[in-house]
């Protein structure tokens, strides 16, 4: 909801519209389809807090939610954190962008997909 998504996609990613359902709702269905990566140190990214959002102390319960659905998907990888603008930038880089109605402050999501494995194909 907060993310530029359309600005994002004018670089090149195909733009999703998911309204009305929030993220973890989302990634929960997503996870039982899309294989993440397993050959990087970590297959799921958010946004880094900025400075004084830190300093402030603010909380982002929304990445327990993401951290419980991936292990619950086999994936025990803590969340990478990046920077605003290089997320940003890696967004742009994108397949797809999936804009949602996640309304959770640093709600933002980055998977990488991986490979389906032989025996999942038949």
């Amino acid at each position: 909801m907060n993310f530029p998504t359309s600005s994002i996609c004018k670089c090149g990613p195909e733009e999703i519209r998911a309204d009305g359902l929030g993220i973890p709702q989302l990634l929960e269905a997503v996870l039982k389809l899309l294989p993440l990566d397993t050959y990087v140190e970590s297959p799921a990214a958010v946004m880094e807090l900025v400075s004084s959002d830190k300093e402030r102390g603010l909380q982002t319960p929304v990445w327990k939610s993401y951290q419980s659905l991936l292990l619950e998907a086999g994936c025990s990888s803590p969340l990478e954190k990046i920077e605003r603008f290089e997320f940003y930038q890696q967004a742009k880089k994108a397949f797809a962008v999936v804009a949602t109605g996640e309304t959770a402050l640093y709600g933002n999501l980055i998977l990488k997909k991986g490979v389906l494995a032989p025996e999942a194909l038949f």
